[in-house]
């Protein structure tokens, strides 16, 4: 083992003196007329066959070669640009690009979602590609934001694509998700199921987080910020990388790409295909999922340019759903990795709360320069999605899987599922007794995008828009594994209610959500020096129906029910001026009017609309200030958000572990704060990087009454109210937040990080209806601070450029709550860690892993 280790320490100093022997030039590549650094830029040394990319402040450096001095320089939306280097120089300094009307500028494109910085009057923060390959290792895509302020990202239960992310304390619903300008957010929850997106990480070029009214031009933006992720596209460099990870648990990650450059005939072709697999942090949580991403683009003319790109994540993975008190942890012999939700089924693990999803998404972009002073995008897209989850059956008089008696060893052991099968297999008549279903959530969605830019003198800018969706959702549960037996009696479906379900067949419910999207936008944008404002004017129409196929016979007119429409508008304008080179100042104020979810609609999954829904109502402001200058960059933000007449579902476990859900209407909040973050560079190869996050979320107003359903979509007993919320802090989501993080080159080649993570003030998420007495308030999680550590060593093997990749998450294995929800005491009316039930976060991981350029 010494003499390994005697070994590879020689190869790395050997690697290491041989690099610095070498000449490097260095230099930052700017935007010639705002002066703005241009991430992602492609640097090669001419002749040479080595190239490099532009870092998120727009800075490279390149070893130089003897013979070759010419550096070219290209991005896309840019003329490309060569460089002599004179002899003896080392530092270009900055390096000028001219946007150009001919090149493949899908930056253009999706360029109306992208803040500027000190231009846009909106708090933004940017994770570049660099940041993200460095960074992310084994973490799902969100947990990549987590230094971000106000953003808090979570694995929940741990399962691979379980995570999720709170922006500025509100959930997934609130906070709008782009791809390439794209909307994800599902149109009839306005969640986002990071499951369906699972290979984020993988083709993610860049990804700004803006919070509050962002500068997004859909017709009506999101409530809590805006999260608008730009995925690779047609590389102007050709070649490509091979990726090989492995880590704790069993996890295996494989990533081939490869880009053909722009061809003589101005043609360009990207692709992509990834396999990761592994078992999990927690027991029972294997999982297996692939991701491919292509993109072929042609210059057609000066004029014109097409872009087409499809990317799609199929993924099957096991869940831990049920969240536990913290005493059954403690008394599990796995501790906090215990996890009730799986089995063995025929000698092999088997979970009985998995999720399997494929959602590929298309779009086919035009971009086209009508003149000088105009022009015009526009984007087409589908998306497909298939899949669901599994969970076992809740049988009147059937098998309790939650039973000790069903379990192989004692209540913390894996489900004896065999033994379940063999109840099955004893019954006469092959009625299952237990059995996996599914709850499906199919969809097919289309939709166009397209935004006329004109520009009027010197300082006025006019844009104006349209924003088309059309979105059919197909809901159904289904028998997904008998267990041995032959069917299972269903008598939910009105036209048959004497169904013999085999596996695959609906039972439950099912139905169709159709939901159609028509908005248009129109803004002014005046920019006069240091002096840059915009005014914002949309306005929008989102109408819902639903058809049930199983609450209704086929001849009742109430099977499908009319349209229902929502109007919406949306007013905001903001203004940024720049004090001088170092300090600038920014304010923006917008009210806006959104349609309520779809389960407001219709509630209880009746067809018949609900009356008294109403528009959701948001007015937000934002004053800000930013500095910037050779060292330091640092930006401060105050905010405060009130949000009248919310709609949304709440999910609650009840007794056995049985799942129910509430539909909220009519709720009021306030969400307030102060953010700063900072990146510091006080001395060469060294940065520095750090914010803090200070929250002041809480509802404003009691219900008069709340509908609980069980899972399928049946109302249980009689509304529960009223319930007590005045008062009370936002849940789900820590109101405190924290980072720093050092970076340092200790070479050219090897380059260490460590990042520190603080959480506080958080209170657990509560269910509504336990809060029918006043002065109840639910537990808070204890605070906790996390370390993650990085470190990536950059060589040549052979005539390839490799860089060699090491992560340690959780560096000291802190044990502690990621998610918490309040639970009342009946008697005392007492909410504490003894009765509120959790999800412990995730303990130590690390990951290691090389790519090999080419």
């Amino acid at each position: 083992m010494k003499k390994t280790l005697l070994v590879f320490t020689l190869l790395v100093q050997f690697l290491a003196l041989g690099a610095l022997a070498q000449q490097t030039i260095k230099g930052k590549v700017i935007d010639s007329l705002t002066k703005e650094t241009l991430p992602g830029a492609v640097v090669s040394l001419k002749g040479a066959g080595l190239s490099t990319s532009t870092s998120s402040d727009g800075s490279f450096s390149i070893k130089k070669q003897d013979g070759a001095n010419v550096l070219v320089i290209s991005y896309i939306g840019y003329n490309r640009k060569e460089v002599v280097v004179p002899a003896g120089t080392t530092d270009l300094g900055s390096i000028t690009l001219v946007s150009s009307s001919n090149t493949m500028d899908e930056v253009m494109i999706i360029a109306n979602n992208v803040a500027i910085d000190r231009k846009t009057p909106v708090a933004v923060s940017t994770v570049d590609a660099t940041r993200l390959e460095e960074k992310l290792s084994n973490q799902e895509f969100p947990e990549i934001l987590k230094s971000t302020p106000g953003v808090y990202a979570t694995r929940s239960g741990g399962g691979f694509g379980d995570s999720r992310m709170n922006l500025r304390g509100f959930q997934s619903a609130n906070v709008a998700v782009m791809v390439n300008g794209v909307p994800v957010n599902d149109p009839e929850s306005g969640r986002v199921f990071w499951s369906n997106w699972s290979g984020l990480g993988e083709v993610m070029r860049s990804t700004q987080v803006q919070r509050g009214l962002g500068a997004s031009k859909v017709a009506v933006p999101s409530i809590g910020g805006t999260v608008n992720i730009i995925t690779k596209s047609t590389d102007m460099a050709k070649g490509g990388f091979i990726y090989q990870g492995f880590g704790n648990n069993d996890f295996n990650k494989t990533t081939f790409s490869y880009s053909t450059g722009l061809t003589d005939k101005n043609w360009a072709f990207t692709v992509l295909g990834s396999k990761q697999g592994g078992d999990g942090w927690a027991e029972g949580l294997y999982y297996k999922a692939y991701t491919y991403f292509f993109n072929v683009s042609k210059i057609i003319n000066a004029h014109h340019t097409l872009s087409l790109t499809g990317f799609g994540a199929p993924q099957y993975h096991a869940q831990r759903f049920d969240r536990l008190t913290i005493e059954t942890y403690r008394d599990a012999p796995q501790g906090i990795k215990f996890n009730p939700n799986w089995g063995v089924y025929n000698g092999k693990d088997k979970t009985i709360s998995g999720n399997f999803f494929h959602k590929p998404q298309f779009s086919l972009n035009h971009y086209w320069t009508i003149d000088d002073k105009s022009s015009l995008s526009t984007a087409i897209y589908y998306s497909i999605g298939t899949g669901g989850n599994e969970f076992d059956s809740n049988l009147s008089g059937g098998v309790n899987f939650d039973d000790v008696q069903y379990r192989k060893a004692g209540k913390y052991s894996p489900l004896d599922l065999d033994k379940i099968a063999a109840l099955n297999a004893a019954t006469t008549d092959g009625k299952a007794v237990a059995y996996l279903q599914s709850n499906r959530n199919d969809h097919k969605w289309y939709g166009m995008l397209s935004t006329y830019n004109r520009k009027i003198g010197d300082k006025f800018n006019v844009l104006g828009g349209i924003d088309l969706r059309s979105y059919k959702g197909i809901h159904y549960n289904s028998v997904r594994n008998l267990l041995g037996a032959e069917y299972v009696l269903d008598a939910s479906n009105l036209n048959n209610p004497v169904n013999m379900a085999k596996t695959g067949d609906k039972i439950g419910f099912y139905n169709d959500g159709l939901v159609r999207w028509e908005g248009v936008f129109v803004q002014g944008e005046y920019s006069d020096g240091p002096l840059s404002t915009f005014i914002s004017l949309a306005g929008s129409n989102t109408s819902y129906k639903r058809i049930d196929y199983f609450r209704y016979l086929n001849t009742d007119p109430l099977r499908e029910s009319s349209w229902q429409n929502f109007l919406g508008y949306q007013a905001k304008g903001g203004a940024n001026y720049n004090i001088s080179e170092q300090h600038n100042i920014f304010a923006n104020l917008g009210h806006f009017e959104k349609a309520p979810f779809f389960n407001a609609i219709f509630i209880g999954n009746q067809n018949v609309p609900n009356k008294d829904a109403v528009n959701e109502k948001i007015t937000s402001y934002e004053l800000g200030y930013g500095f910037r200058s050779q060292w330091l960059t640092a930006n401060l933000n105050l905010y405060r958000t009130r949000w009248n007449d919310r709609s949304f579902t709440r999910s609650i476990t009840g007794q056995g572990g049985a799942r129910y859900f509430a539909n909220l209407v009519g709720v009021d909040a306030l969400h307030q704060g102060i953010e700063l973050d900072f990146v510091a560079k006080p001395v060469k190869d060294l940065s520095i990087n750090g914010m803090v996050s200070l929250g002041n979320w809480k509802w404003k107003n009691n219900l008069a009454a709340v509908q609980v359903y069980d899972e399928n979509q049946q109302p249980v007993g009689s509304p529960i109210g009223p319930v007590y919320m005045s008062g009370l802090k936002v849940g789900d989501s820590p109101q405190t937040t924290a980072a720093i993080g050092v970076n340092y080159n200790l070479t050219e080649e090897f380059k260490i990080g460590v990042d520190y993570n603080y959480y506080a003030n958080f209170n657990a998420e509560f269910d509504p209806t336990t809060l029918t007495k006043q002065g109840l308030t639910p537990w808070e999680v204890p605070n906790y601070s996390l370390v993650d550590v990085n470190a990536v060593f950059r060589f040549k093997l052979g005539n390839f450029k490799a860089s060699l990749f090491g992560n340690v998450n959780n560096l000291f294995n802190v044990e502690y709550i990621s998610d918490g929800y309040a639970n009342f005491d009946p008697s005392t009316g007492i909410s504490n860690a003894s009765n509120s039930t959790v999800y412990f976060g995730t303990g130590r991981t690390f990951t290691t892993g090389l790519k090999i350029n080419f």
